[in-house]
């Protein structure tokens, strides 16, 4: 579905990304994990359009999207959740979710609807400010903004970042829900790797800008070097 090859590029003519590789198929969960600075964020936003490529290419579903605008590249079918300032907050949970449909033209309430039932507290607070939610709805509703355009690839840029550790697991399953039950595929930047690797189909380790390890989830939990360098031990 998604092939990044060849990524070179970053911020101000300085290169952050160096010849960095993801790929993901469809149905997948993949995540990209390493520690801070890696390039994790910027390879996410390179592919979504908001860093400048240099060198390489973004291909998905056979279609070259490298360096096109992020509005261009949303209607190719890709979402993306930044990790800060991703909701609206003086609007209503459900003004937010209209603000996600912006280029539809069709009757989108069937997808709101859907929306809803993956996250039923969204219903209940459908009319309060995003503004006024605790930091996992505003996830929520960050992610279900991203799904009111039917995206088939969602790009999620560290979901469960500031969130309490009692809400990190019911963001991981809400996540998993989107992927299965509406057969999302996902990518996404974590910082609780141990954890996105358990739900993971596969994942990839960046380090200094580049690939440092690509394997199945399972070989990567498993690997024992990935462990003590980027995991915890």
């Amino acid at each position: 579905m998604l092939e990044a090859k060849g990524m070179t590029g970053g911020y101000g003519g300085a290169d952050i990304l160096h010849d960095v590789e993801v790929v993901v198929a469809p149905a997948e969960i993949v995540v990209i994990i390493g520690p801070n600075g890696a390039g994790k964020s910027t390879a996410m936003k390179a592919i979504f359009g908001l860093v400048h490529l240099r060198e390489g290419a973004v291909r998905f579903d056979g279609r070259d999207i490298t360096n096109l605008a992020p509005n261009k590249i949303v209607s190719q079918g890709i979402g993306f959740v930044p990790q800060t300032e991703n909701v609206f907050p003086s609007l209503t949970v459900s003004e937010n979710l209209d603000m996600g449909a912006f280029v539809r033209r069709d009757d989108f309430e069937a997808q709101r609807q859907k929306v809803y039932e993956l996250f039923p507290i969204l219903r209940d607070r459908r009319r309060q400010p995003a503004g006024q939610l605790s930091g996992g709805q505003r996830q929520m509703v960050a992610m279900g903004r991203a799904l009111m355009l039917e995206p088939r690839l969602l790009l999620l840029d560290e979901p469960t970042a500031g969130l309490a550790p009692a809400v990190v697991n019911d963001m991981f399953d809400a996540i998993r829900d989107v992927n299965r039950e509406l057969g999302v595929s996902i990518l996404m930047v974590e910082q609780n790797a141990k954890q996105a690797l358990k739900m993971a189909n596969r994942g990839y380790v960046l380090a200094a800008g580049q690939n440092r390890y690509e394997d199945t989830a399972a070989n990567l939990l498993a690997n024992r070097e990935v462990a003590e360098m980027f995991l915890g031990g």
